[in-house]
């Protein structure tokens, strides 16, 4: 049932209550941690460890499912004994907070719904501290009080910079950067921005590329003593001074229907990008001189287009989904070369997570898959398919974090025991 916020407000002290007795009866280390989209450390990597290596037949236990989130391809974020997600719901994009045994603690809208093409929430919400940050599909960014839902700040960025909203609304999960929230209206005014995380108020602003805002949520990373921030625009690769808002690079990347979607992703001085419709895969070296950087083109791959699954770099191999495949397969390419060394269906094309060297793959048509990937092919050591139920298809990634799988599909989010010993 959805909670407006005048009514969430009215519960506050039952909330409280809750988050007293509940989420801090474990130590902090004990905590299951995944405060935003992709980890936090952004790589999509869990360090959860004494997990199954292989599945049963019919799949690991389903510890529970909840139920009335709205509809939407929201994942979830986990910190202090709470998860939080969003969903479409009477007309309103709603954040929801649940306990770690899936019960609703409280909803709150934040602003209207997104009810075109592909309805549905998108944003993941991110976690800092007691506070909870949340951006709409038509632009609103807000600051909640992670523990009862009370709004403590919001600006639309696509008003305050006026800007176009994008063909299939805003997804980008917003990105906490020390007092700072990182996000990206595009448009004219500014192709980032850098607001103070306790008010709002606009602290830089990087020049406009003359580009709408893309689909993908920043990545944060420092080489050299330079702090940057990476994402797309609706047609561009873009590097940016996470300290001032100065655009560093700026890399054209021409994509059909502007689908430029995937988070970057950095390892060793490198960055890899990767986009649909045939596209591909570019991986260049990041240079840095002093407050300066700009890019070496590495490689490039025709093999492995994503789309929005986003990818995995393990034991210097990239894994993702290719979008262009008829067969929808899965493609493996070595990180060195870009070369590809093998690719197969699995469980067909989707999103994917890691732990403990496995892959997490699901697919669009509600399969889930653990998969060993080896030098020479993917090996699955289990499979299931969703509970039947869920309606369209199932976008958002899934999450491995307190021994638990986590699976959000439209209105429903199940957890799944993964514990090698329970």
């Amino acid at each position: 049932m959805f909670t407006s916020p005048k009514t969430a407000t009215l519960i506050l002290l039952s909330v409280c209550a809750f988050w007293s007795t509940s989420s801090r009866s474990a130590s902090a280390e004990d905590e299951p941690f995944w405060p935003r989209f992709h980890g936090p450390n952004g790589d999509n990597i869990s360090t959860e460890t004494g997990l199954l290596k292989q599945w049963p037949e019919a799949g690991p236990k389903l510890l529970w499912t909840a139920r009335g989130l709205g509809f939407g391809f929201s994942g979830v974020s986990i910190a202090r004994g709470m998860m939080y997600t969003s969903g479409n719901i009477e007309g309103k994009t709603v954040v929801t907070a649940l306990d770690m045994d899936g019960r609703i603690v409280w909803q709150v809208a934040n602003g209207d719904a997104w009810t075109r093409s592909h309805p549905g929430s998108r944003t993941t919400p991110t976690v800092d501290g007691d506070r909870l940050y949340h951006k709409s599909p038509l632009g609103d960014a807000t600051c909640f009080d992670a523990r009862t839902g009370k709004r403590i700040w919001t600006l639309n960025i696509l008003q305050r910079f006026q800007a176009k909203n994008t063909r299939w609304a805003l997804p980008e999960s917003l990105l906490i950067d020390g007092d700072r929230v990182i996000c990206s209206p595009g448009g004219p005014k500014a192709a980032m921005v850098a607001l103070d995380k306790h008010t709002g108020r606009v602290v830089w602003t990087t020049p406009s590329t003359g580009e709408l805002a893309g689909y993908a949520s920043p990545n944060l990373i420092e080489q050299d003593g330079l702090r940057m921030l990476l994402t797309f625009t609706s047609g561009s690769f873009i590097g940016v001074n996470a300290d001032s808002g100065k655009l560093l690079w700026r890399f054209k990347r021409t994509v059909p229907w502007e689908e430029t979607i995937m988070m970057p992703l950095y390892h060793d001085r490198q960055v890899l990008i990767s986009t649909g419709h045939r596209t591909g895969t570019v991986k260049f070296a990041v240079h840095v001189q002093g407050d300066r950087a700009r890019l070496e083109e590495l490689w490039r791959s025709e093999e492995l287009d994503v789309q929005h699954g986003g990818v995995i770099l393990l034991d210097g191999r990239v894994h993702g989904a290719c979008h262009s495949s008829n067969n929808q397969k899965w493609v493996c390419l070595d990180w060195k070369t870009g070369r590809k060394l093998y690719a197969d269906r699995v469980v067909g094309r989707g999103s994917l997570t890691s732990a403990e060297g496995l892959l997490y793959m699901l697919s669009e048509r509600s399969r889930m898959g653990l998969v060993r990937a080896g030098p020479d092919g993917y090996e699955v050591v289990g499979r299931f398919r969703l509970p039947l139920g869920g309606e369209g298809p199932s976008w958002a990634h899934p999450v491995v974090r307190g021994h638990r799988l986590y699976i959000r599909h439209a209105d429903y989010l199940y957890a799944y025991d993964i514990r090698a010993n329970p």
